[in-house]
């Protein structure tokens, strides 16, 4: 395989609308997650959001979390040992 390969689950390609749409969950729920650097969206050159299925498939198990009453801090953490994509530090915008 080629070493730039790049999994169609880990292409950036889907808006945080279809997001929304798609999981139930608010823009501004998405972006407060976001916010609390559980999920890290890529960013179009004009700052536009841009999801993979494996950040949607994080953000379904994140919302599942915080309806069983579990803290972001706890997710967090959850998130790290899991090895799943997490960072402290925000995209910057292109």
């Amino acid at each position: 395989m080629k070493e730039n390969y790049q999994s169609f689950r880990d292409k950036k390609i889907i808006s945080i609308g279809n997001v929304s749409e798609l999981l139930g969950l608010s823009i501004r729920q998405i972006r407060y997650y976001e916010e609390r650097g559980l999920i890290l969206p890529a960013r179009s050159s004009k700052g536009t959001r841009k999801f993979s299925l494996k950040d949607i498939e994080i953000l379904s198990l994140i919302a599942e979390c915080v309806e069983e009453g579990v803290q972001t801090v706890e997710i967090k953490e959850m998130l790290k040992k899991r090895g799943l994509p997490y960072s402290s530090q925000k995209y910057k915008q292109s």
